[in-house]
């Protein structure tokens, strides 16, 4: 039972001309065979050899292609016309038919023989070398680095320097008590203490919090208590490590 595939194969394409490029390559071959010269050829045996070639190659179920049955329809025109007398004189005759093919064919063995020749020829870069020229080897380039750390990383950083936007650092200007204004407020607080008075009291009421600038001016008023203690102008009081530290003017002897 055929399948759908074997109709498939029947009806492809299937050209079988042994490595021909056309019907005037198949008739050059043909007329070869006869192993004579191709001005003494015979037309006639020409054109039987190409017509059994046809038939053949039908007979084998091979589909040729157009420019062979046109060939094989001239030849069987030609035989005819070389068989019978010429009916009309105005036509070429066939003798003058026959010339044309073996002039053609003759142009055709020409040209292969210096197609020949020329792909014969020594080829630069294959068979020659032209002086000086670089030998067709694979180059292999393999770079090799010494460096330490810090070129490492100074070269890192470089880079990251050129691809990245300098921007310069500014450091914000912060408000700090000093110990100068301290020592002057506590100067002019001393007469009015009238005793021992808590150090956390006599801070100013505005830079009170856990800022920086509370954390100054309670760094700045020690160190003022300090200094006024040292010059005699106050006494310190505490109790106990980390207790409250109470201070009031110095008092004279008795």
């Amino acid at each position: 039972m055929a399948t759908a595939g074997d109709e498939a194969v029947d009806e492809a394409l299937l050209l079988d001309i042994d490595g021909y490029e056309g019907p005037i390559d198949l008739l050059l071959s043909l007329a070869r065979d006869q192993k004579v010269d191709l001005t003494r050829i015979s037309i006639l045996q020409l054109a039987e050899q190409y017509l059994a070639f046809v038939a053949e190659a039908r007979r084998l179920r091979l589909e040729l292609a157009a420019d062979y049955l046109v060939m094989a329809a001239w030849l069987a025109y030609l035989k005819s016309r070389l068989l019978l007398p010429d009916p009309q004189p105005d036509e070429p005759s066939a003798e003058m038919l026959a010339a044309a093919l073996t002039l053609q064919l003759q142009r055709l063995e020409a040209m292969q023989a210096a197609a020949a020749r020329l792909l014969a020829q020594p080829r630069l870069g294959r068979d020659r070398f032209a002086r000086g020229a670089p030998e067709d080897l694979p180059i292999f380039a393999k770079s090799r680095h010494d460096l330490g750390l810090y070129d490492l990383l100074k070269a890192y950083g470089d880079i990251g320097s050129r691809q990245a936007r300098v921007t310069p650092f500014t450091i914000p200007v912060t408000e700090l008590y000093s110990i100068e204004e301290a020592v002057a407020r506590l100067e002019a607080m001393l007469g009015k203490l009238p005793d021992w008075s808590h150090l956390d009291a006599l801070l100013p009421a505005g830079w009170r919090g856990r800022g920086v600038k509370a954390r100054s001016l309670l760094a700045s008023s020690f160190v003022a208590a300090l200094e006024l203690a040292k010059a005699g102008q106050l006494e310190l009081r505490q109790e106990g490590a980390y207790a409250p530290i109470f201070l009031r003017a110095r008092r004279g002897e008795g």
